[in-house]
C-alpha cells in the first residue's frame, strides 16, 4: 500500500527550467501523472539522490529489487545565497550532473526539486538562531528532519510512491509486526545517529538498502557499474558553509555583529578577550588567543553577558543532561524511567551506558554512568538498546 495520497491535487504541465538538463520541480508540483504508463504493479521507490556514490548504489539496488524508481535531487540553496563559488560545495551542478548521469545509466526518470527557500528556513535559519542561542547545532539533523522526513516525503505522496530511498547507513527491520530502525553494519559507517528524528510512522515507508553492507562493497557495486562517482570522495563538511567558517558566514550572510566580549573563569575573573561569543563552541581550546600556564577550554557560553567561560579539561565533564524535542522510535510504554539504555552525545562517540527517565512526552533527563567530556547544547543525544534505536532529542542542558 503506497503513502496516503493528497486530496484534489493539481498537475503541472511540462514547463520546466532545467539545471544541466535536470528538469526542476517546485515544491508543490506534482509531476508523477507524467508516468503513469510505468508498469502499475511494480512497487514505486522515490530515491534521494545527492550525486555521490551512496545513493546511487541506493537507486541501482533498489532497481534490481524490481522497484519502479524515479531520482530526485534536493536543491537547496544557490551558490549566491552562501558566498562561495560553485566547485566548493557539495550540492554543485556538477552534483547535480553526477546523479542525473547515474539516473540516465540506470533507466530512471530523474528530477531535482526545489527546496531553496525551505531549507534557508528550516535549517539555515536554526544554525544561525542556534549559536546566538551559545548552542552548537547539528544542520544534517535538521535537515533530515525537516526537508527528508517532511518535504520530500511529500513530494514522494505526490509522486505515488511506497517508498523512500536514502544512501545512509542504518537499518529498518521488521520485528513482531513493527518497524524499528538499527545501526548499520559498517560501524565506521554508521548514521543512525542523524537519523534519530525519522518519525516512527514513516519507517514502514523508508528504505536505506546501503545498511546491511559495507561502504567498500558500496564502492565495488559502483565501479561494477562504471559509475562516473564510483571513486568520488564523501562529503564531510556543512553543505552551506565547506569551508567550515561558520562565523564567516553568519557575518557576511546574515550579518551577524555582537562585538568583542570577554573571557572569563569560573569566578569571574576576566582572562582576555575574545570577538563573538558565537564563534566558540564547547570544549574548544584552539584559538582562544590566551597565553597561559595550563590549557584553557572553553565550558561554557553566556550569551547574554557576551561571556565565553573558559576552565579546565577536567571542568567539561558531566553525567546529566536534559533533552527536548524527544522523538521516540518504539513505544512510549517501553521506555521505562530508569532504565538501563545506552546513549551517544556526538556522532563519532561509542554508546555509553547511561540511565533515560522521561520528563514529559517529548522531554528526557540522561544520566550516564560516567562523566562524558563536552556535552554540548544543541547537539543531538541519541539513545540505543543495543543496535536499536530508541529515540533522540537535542540537548537543551547539562547539569
Amino acid at each position: 500500500m503506497g503513502l496516503k495520497q493528497i486530496p484534489n491535487k493539481k498537475y503541472v504541465k511540462k514547463s520546466y527550467k532545467r539545471i544541466n538538463e535536470a528538469p526542476v520541480i517546485p515544491e508543490l508540483w506534482m509531476a508523477g501523472v507524467l508516468y503513469n504508463r510505468r508498469n502499475e504493479m511494480a512497487k514505486k521507490a522515490l530515491i534521494a539522490m545527492s550525486g555521490g556514490v551512496d545513493s546511487s548504489v541506493a537507486a541501482l539496488l533498489m532497481k534490481e529489487k524490481g522497484y519502479d524508481c524515479t531520482g530526485v535531487t534536493m536543491k537547496l540553496y544557490d551558490n549566491d545565497d552562501i558566498g562561495v563559488s560553485r566547485d566548493q560545495t557539495c550540492c554543485s551542478v556538477d552534483d547535480i550532473e553526477d546523479a542525473r548521469r547515474v539516473a540516465y545509466q540506470i533507466g530512471i526518470p530523474y528530477y531535482v526539486v526545489n527546496f531553496k527557500e525551505d531549507f534557508k528556513n528550516r535549517v539555515m535559519d536554526r544554525f544561525v538562531d542556534s549559536y546566538m542561542k551559545g548552542w552548537t547545532p547539528n544542520p544534517c539533523i535538521e535537515c533530515n528532519r525537516y526537508l527528508k522526513f517532511e518535504h520530500l516525503y511529500q513530494t514522494a505522496k505526490e509522486l505515488e510512491c511506497d517508498v523512500i530511498v536514502t544512501g545512509h547507513y542504518a537499518q529498518i527491520v521488521e520485528e513482531q509486526g513493527r518497524y524499528i530502525m538499527k545501526k548499520a553494519v559498517d560501524s565506521t559507517k554508521d548514521q543512525s545517529y542523524v537519523l534519530y528524528s525519522l518519525p516512527r510512522e514513516q519507517l514502514p515507508h523508508t528504505c536505506f538498502p546501503l545498511g546491511a553492507i559495507t561502504k567498500e562493497q558500496v564502492r565495488k557495486i559502483a565501479e561494477a557499474h562504471g559509475f562516473i562517482n564510483s571513486k568520488k570522495r564523501d562529503s564531510q563538511d556543512i553543505c552551506f558553509i565547506p569551508d567550515g567558517n561558520y562565523k564567516r558566514f553568519m557575518e557576511e550572510e546574515y550579518g551577524v555583529s555582537v562585538g568583542s566580549g570577554d573571557f572569563v573563569d569560573k569566578e569571574g575573573k576576566v582572562l582576555g578577550h575574545h570577538r563573538g561569543y558565537y564563534g566558540y563552541t564547547i570544549g574548544q581550546r584552539k584559538g582562544l588567543g590566551i597565553a597561559a600556564e595550563k590549557p584553557y577550554y572553553v565550558v561554557d557560553i553566556v550569551p547574554e553577558k557576551n561571556q565565553v567561560m573558559l576552565g579546565s579539561n577536567d571542568d567539561l565533564f558531566r553525567k546529566t543532561l536534559i533533552a527536548e524535542h524527544m522523538n521516540w522510535m518504539v513505544d512510549e510504554a517501553e521506555i521505562i524511567s530508569g532504565r538501563m539504555i545506552q546513549a551517544k552525545v556526538r556522532y563519532r562517540q561509542q554508546a555509553q551506558d547511561a540511565y533515560v527517565e522521561r520528563i514529559e512526552h517529548d522531554k528526557a533527563r540522561i544520566t550516564f554512568l560516567e562523566p562524558q567530556r563536552a556535552i554540548t547544547k544543541g547537539q543531538a543525544v541519541v539513545l540505543y538498546q543495543d543496535d536499536t534505536v530508541l529515540g533522540g532529542g537535542t540537548i537543551a542542558e547539562v547539569i
